[in-house]
């Protein structure tokens, strides 16, 4: 596949449908995670215009910073801390759409307002998270969750 998007407009299902097969050809053939995971970020970004887009994954017992796009990052997260350890820690999706608002965030940047995180579990353990920052509030729902989870699937993780 060439390594320009066909950026899509129209409402999230329809960038997100538009996306995703563009995603798949994009990591199709290739097996190395660090390379899937940048491209997945940069597409996420390119397509979405997010305030930043990265993975960090568990090393170590704690969160540390993977591949990402945007503006620099906190390197380590503690478990049950912030909104990423706290995904992490419960296992499941979280969708703040106000951070300001969720107790312990961890402010890597002041710019980011609301933010999803989405755990990468693989044989019911997490190894890492997808953590995406808007600046806007409520910038993300279930449709987000639902897409982003396919997303990470198209991964070799």
């Amino acid at each position: 596949m060439a390594e320009d998007l066909n950026i899509a407009k129209g409402n999230k299902n329809e960038q997100y449908s538009s996306l995703i097969p563009q995603i798949a050809a994009l990591l199709s053939g290739e097996s190395d995670q660090i390379a899937n995971m940048a491209n997945v970020c940069a597409a996420l970004k390119e397509q979405f215009n997010f305030l930043w887009v990265g993975f960090y994954m568990v090393k170590n017992n704690e969160l540390v910073l993977g591949p990402f796009q945007g503006p620099v990052a906190c390197t380590r997260i503690q478990r049950s801390k912030g909104v990423c350890g706290t995904s992490w820690d419960q296992s499941q999706t979280l969708i703040v759409p106000d951070v300001d608002s969720f107790p312990g965030h961890i402010a890597c940047s002041s710019a980011s307002k609301s933010e999803i995180v989405i755990p990468i579990i693989r044989n019911h353990k997490v190894i890492g998270v997808l953590d995406v920052d808007s600046a806007e509030l409520n910038s993300f729902d279930d449709t987000d969750a639902l897409y982003l989870s396919q997303i990470l699937d198209l991964i070799q993780f």
